[in-house]
């Protein structure tokens, strides 16, 4: 059945006039339009499209979203200068006040305020773009730190629960289900002997030694939304954002922005950690965050690095054990040329692992 988007439009409470909608933006998991409006005096939206087989529990996630935003609004509120509009996303509501709308064909659709004048980079390119992905993940880590109202809802339970992703990988390599084992030897050697290692920080919660917070779990930069001056407007993308361990969020942000290589690079050579880039974000995160952080807290964030690496690199080794069932894959060899990249990474971060820990004390101190 044809999507009828002006029809959708009216089912969220707008300003103006709709007047047309465009395929808006290369997201991979949620379709996105921008919605335009007749007057030149009336905002512009963005209409999405949730993906309800990754986010199952569309109400919850809502929720989630309504909460983190409402607060950081009343944290700008209390900041003079801040652009209420800008810097913080506005989810609009439906007239029936879900905050969503379910179509005929089962699809779950939302809107948010258009942010105008702004703009994201897709990859790190230097130490100064860094920081200010640091500076911008630290606001929001600070700023969330005192949500009222209990934990967020988990929409994407034991996400990354890495304890849990090597018991997973364990059993896959017992099992053997295509017959790939005996060409992935060596990678299954290298992880496996690290994996009493990488349980650290799920065990170290269980214990009470960290505590879970609000954490993002997705911190590429192309979620930092920047102005015109290239100055951090506010973070996007919050469909992950739920119960975590903080060092998540820098392992995610240093394993995707600070790799010199692409995650499917074939050339080996190519990849390794910038350590450039990994100070320039440490230093913003912990400008906005060590006053808020405990100090075993701060202890895990360069582990985090190596903690987030470790486990995409599982993740793409058990996907090629099992056959390809789970990860996009464009030749026969695909995540098994991911995993020998993530390796590469992995062992990088090793070679530099003093460095980065002594980078965190520097900028908690």
């Amino acid at each position: 059945m044809a999507i009828n988007i002006e029809q959708v439009v009216g089912q969220f409470k707008i300003e103006g006039t709709y007047s047309e909608a465009k395929i808006f933006g290369d997201g991979l998991i949620n379709t996105t339009y921008k919605v335009k409006t007749s007057e030149n005096d009336q905002p512009n939206y963005l209409l999405q499209i949730i993906n309800h087989h990754i986010f199952k529990n569309v109400p919850e996630l809502t929720k989630n979203i309504q909460r983190v935003t409402d607060h950081l609004r009343l944290k700008l509120e209390n900041i003079e200068g801040s652009d209420l509009k800008r810097q913080v996303l506005t989810p609009i509501d439906t007239f029936d006040g879900n905050g969503f709308f379910k179509d005929e064909d089962g699809n779950y659709w939302r809107m948010f305020l258009f942010i105008e004048n702004a703009r994201s980079y897709n990859q790190l390119s230097n130490a100064n773009q860094a920081y200010v992905g640091g500076k911008a993940f630290g606001q929001f880590q600070s700023r969330l730190a005192d949500l009222p109202g209990g934990p967020l809802y988990p929409v994407l339970p034991d996400f990354h629960n890495t304890e849990m992703r090597i018991l997973n990988f364990q059993e896959r390599v017992k099992q053997d289900p295509v017959g790939r084992l005996k060409e992935v030897k060596e990678e299954v050697d290298f992880l496996m002997q690290r994996s009493e290692e990488y349980k650290k920080i799920v065990q170290m919660g269980r214990e009470g030694l960290i505590q879970e917070r609000i954490v993002h779990q997705d911190t590429k930069f192309n979620n930092v939304l920047l102005d015109e001056k290239d100055d951090i407007l506010c973070v996007i993308d919050l469909d992950t954002v739920m119960p975590g361990y903080v060092c998540y969020d820098i392992g995610d942000a240093i394993r995707n922005g600070a790799n010199t290589g692409l995650e499917d690079d074939r050339n080996l050579d190519n990849v390794s950690m910038n350590i450039d880039l990994f100070e320039g974000f440490i230093k913003g995160f912990l400008e906005e965050t060590k006053e808020v952080l405990t100090p075993a807290e701060i202890d895990t964030l360069a582990f985090g690095a190596k903690l987030l690496t470790y486990e995409q690199a599982v993740r793409f080794l058990d996907d090629y054990i099992d056959g390809d069932n789970y990860y996009k894959v464009i030749a026969p060899d695909h995540n098994l040329v991911r995993t020998r990249a993530q390796i590469k990474l992995l062992q990088s971060m090793e070679e530099q692992y003093e460095k980065m820990e002594s980078l965190v004390q520097k900028y908690s101190s």
